[in-house]
């Protein structure tokens, strides 16, 4: 186990969050609120730490897939420790675990809260909110290679270990012009979103907060309401870039590069998109008498299924009060999510596709047990290693999944909550149904569920695994028995 070179990633990445929480003190200035001096002091706290964790060199920088995985769940674990100790040093969440509770999931882009009253935040701490599901969006180690120069060739693990969807791969030779690429598109829209708000009228500071929670599909909103509030073109506007954010970013790439070819042959996208209308459209004809007229019902469905799908989460209208139909769409879309290699999270469309496919296949081997054909994903045979990765991915899923649920019904909530609780936190959403619906929130939530439920955002978020290496008992003894061989 490189434990020194584990130290050294963790000790950038707290550098990296330390920067950023001058972002903060900066609204803090601009709105002159005294709470910005306690994000200054936590910020140069965070960046003393981190500069002393990654002082000296390693002299070994190889980064191997296990190394990769530990790194990055220790990145978010820190992250979301240090990014949650203004809230609780400021009063403004005074409680450490629902402080610890936000601030996870802002950065995992679930967007469930304890909060009852966003509005009586102030600026500083809405904008540092909506700033943690931009900077959790596309991965905090994604922005490491972008901007710190590493070597030892092992970073693709690192990209592996923290970027959704079943495979990974480079949209470039090198790992760091890969990670530059994705997150200039994803400046690139999250800025276009910002000018089409202030085109509709929107505020500035709401146009910003708003624009960097669509980004990460998160859903953190300035307004208690979320989006209610705000005119239909700004809710349209939130829904197309939700929809945007969930297409996976080698799409734009492409695109950018002028390879139209490869960019519309990307099947993930076609089924994302196929899935959005056929749910749109269903949702729409049930809640048509609801608004009692076609534009309107039109833009809550449209807008619903978006953020669902995308695992944004947020609302224009209260969807619990939808008919049995609808709300079961929501909890399928809830499991499906977006496309691998976006902001968005879920299981994805494209491990859905896959295992269609190879149900398919298993069902034709009974007819024709003769016949051997390969599963074409893509416009290519799909890797038979990618097939069995998903299978196990959905195991551990369920496993996961389940005991999560038996520990939040020791709350007594009724299974509609329970169930939708689990499922939109590992799936990264948000709101969930009944208790926990667009109009609810999860401070009534025992101690025990509340840390349930934040294992539950951040194992969903790193797409499982690597949480559970970094507790795997293996883990734990490589990491002890690495340090005792510094020692010696």
């Amino acid at each position: 186990m490189n434990s020194p070179m584990i130290r050294t990633l963790l000790g950038h990445v707290l550098k990296i969050e330390g920067a950023l929480m001058l972002l903060p003190c900066l609204v803090a200035i601009i709105y002159q609120e005294k709470v910005g001096f306690i994000y200054l002091a936590v910020a140069g706290a965070t960046a003393l730490i981190g500069t002393a964790l990654s002082f000296f060199k390693p002299a070994n920088t190889a980064l191997y897939l296990k190394e990769g995985c530990i790194t990055t769940a220790l990145s978010w674990i820190a992250l979301s420790f240090f990014g949650c100790l203004p809230f609780c040093i400021s009063g403004e969440i005074p409680s450490f675990t629902n402080a610890l509770f936000e601030t996870i999931s802002g950065f995992t882009t679930t967007g469930a809260s304890i909060l009852n009253d966003v509005e009586s935040l102030s600026h500083t701490a809405l904008f540092w909110r909506s700033f943690t599901h931009w900077v959790g969006g596309m991965g905090v180690l994604v922005f490491l290679l972008a901007v710190v120069p590493l070597s030892g060739g092992s970073t693709i693990n690192l990209l592996k270990a923290e970027s959704p969807g079943p495979s990974v791969g480079k949209l470039v030779p090198k790992m760091k012009a890969t990670a530059r690429n994705l997150y200039s598109i994803y400046a690139l829209l999250t800025l276009l979103q910002i000018l089409f708000m202030l085109a509709g009228g929107c505020p500035a500071f709401d146009s910003i907060t708003l624009s960097l929670g669509t980004a990460g599909t998160g859903g953190f909103g300035v307004r208690n309401d979320s989006l209610a509030s705000y005119s239909p073109y700004i809710q349209w506007v939130v829904t197309f870039f939700m929809i945007c954010f969930g297409v996976n970013f080698n799409f734009y790439y492409f695109l950018i590069m002028k390879r139209f070819k490869e960019a519309f042959h990307i099947e993930e996208v076609k089924y994302y998109l196929c899935i959005i209308i056929a749910a749109v459209i269903i949702i729409f004809l049930n809640i048509y008498r609801i608004f009692g007229s076609a534009g309107e019902a039109l833009r809550h469905s449209a807008f619903q299924v978006a953020s669902i799908i995308t695992t944004s989460g947020f609302c224009t209208t209260d969807f619990d009060t939808w008919n049995t139909t609808c709300r079961m769409i929501i909890v399928l879309l809830m499991f499906i999510g977006a496309c691998a290699g976006s902001t968005g999270g879920g299981i994805k469309v494209s491990r859905f596709v896959v295992m269609l496919k190879n149900f398919k296949r298993e069902v034709n081997s009974y007819i024709h047990p003769k016949s051997v054909k390969s599963i074409m994903f893509e416009h290519k045979s799909a890797d038979e290693t990618m097939v069995a990765s998903i299978s196990v991915y959905l195991i551990t899923f369920i496993m996961i999944f389940i005991p999560s649920l038996l520990l939040i019904t020791l709350d007594n909530m009724d299974l509609t909550s329970s169930f939708t609780a689990v499922a939109t936190t590992i799936n990264n959403i948000g709101p969930g149904l009944n208790l926990i619906g667009p109009t609810r929130n999860f401070y009534e939530l025992s101690t025990l569920s509340k840390y349930v439920l934040m294992f539950d955002m951040l194992a969903g978020r790193l797409e499982l695994f690597p949480l559970l290496i970094l507790f795997h008992p293996g883990s734990i003894k490589a990491l002890i028995t690495s340090r005792k061989k510094k020692k010696i």
